[in-house]
């Protein structure tokens, strides 16, 4: 599914929104790859992820706020299969790049 998701700028606090591929996990998070098409380097919204894990995203109509968690080990294992399988070319972008591409869950976000 195709989805609006919206970080805070690293550096200028500024929300940035950028259009993304994600797939929904078992538990029902969404995940979405940072590959880049393979390019060496990580898009930007990575790094406003990992230093600002709050988010938005937009799904269809329905707006709602996330917490971004970058996956690693096994969660990443089991989570990557799940993106490969629905999207092979990944694999194709991870061949290109020595970087590992790194994977986010997005989980609603507890409300205040």
């Amino acid at each position: 599914m195709q989805i609006r998701l919206t970080t805070t700028g690293r550096q200028t606090g500024t929300p940035r929104t950028v259009t993304l591929y994600a797939f929904e996990s078992t538990d029902g998070a969404l995940v979405i790859t940072a590959s880049r098409g393979g390019s060496a380097r990580n898009p930007a919204w990575v790094h406003n992820l990992r230093a600002e894990p709050r988010a938005t995203v937009k799904v269809g109509g329905d707006e709602r706020s996330v917490l971004a968690r970058e996956v690693s080990g096994k969660e990443r294992e089991e989570l990557w299969a799940l993106v490969t399988h629905a999207f092979p070319l990944y694999e194709t972008y991870q061949r290109r790049t020595q970087r590992l591409i790194p994977l986010f869950a997005l989980e609603d976000a507890p409300r205040s």
